[in-house]
């Protein structure tokens, strides 16, 4: 059960680590101090909610068409091989994020309002969450798919408690497309690499 553990956390990490309106808002909550850990609440229990969702609807499916489990490895190492070239292509073009502090303060209910919408309003959250998380965890079996989903769920839990309440010490991190480059750079290897992992059973 490690492996399935440790494929879903360091998938996890490789989808969320990104720069996107959710992160950056969890960002600059943070750098600002302002109403963090109601917004890295909101964004942890709704990744556990879809995260899992996926897993149980895509089991399911399994479960009535167990040949799906090869669709499933196939439709995820293709999902992770074009984030890989997404990452890839960030790394050479990397781009640092606006961490300013000068705007007026967001009241709790914005707050509240603004990581709700960025969550669930997110096509992207669907696709990475519910359909990619789904499918390569549909890809481990039973009870695998539970431990991949563990994994994942943790890898929320570190990256927006770390983004949100250690934002005071990145800001000069964040604010560095070097910094970005080399990020990406990991990110699409390791996407890669899991891609591939994927395929082996298909292989031999």
């Amino acid at each position: 059960m490690f492996i399935p553990f440790i494929s879903g956390l360091a998938t996890g990490l490789s989808l969320i680590v990104a720069i996107g309106a959710q992160n950056g808002f969890i960002l600059r909550q943070g750098i600002r101090k302002e109403h963090v850990g109601l917004a890295v609440l909101i964004c942890l229990v709704s990744d556990a909610v879809l995260i899992f969702a996926g897993i149980a609807g895509l089991g399911a499916l399994l479960s009535i068409a167990p040949w799906f489990i090869d669709v499933a490895r196939i439709g995820g190492a293709t999902f992770l091989l074009v984030y890989s070239f997404f990452a890839a292509r960030r790394a050479l073009s990397p781009r640092g994020m606006d961490t300013s502090a000068s705007t007026p303060p967001t009241p709790r209910r914005t707050a509240v309002l603004t990581a709700l919408a960025l969550t669930w309003l997110n096509p992207h959250v669907y696709l990475d969450t519910v359909i990619l998380l789904g499918s390569i965890a549909a890809a481990q079996g039973d009870p695998g798919r539970w431990v991949f989903g563990t994994g994942a769920t943790l890898a929320s839990i570190l990256w927006f408690v770390g983004l949100g309440f250690g934002a005071r010490y990145l800001r000069g991190f964040f604010a560095s497309p070097r910094s970005w480059r080399i990020l990406d750079a990991v990110i699409a290897t390791l996407m890669a690499v899991l891609a591939i992992s994927l395929l082996f059973p298909l292989i031999g």
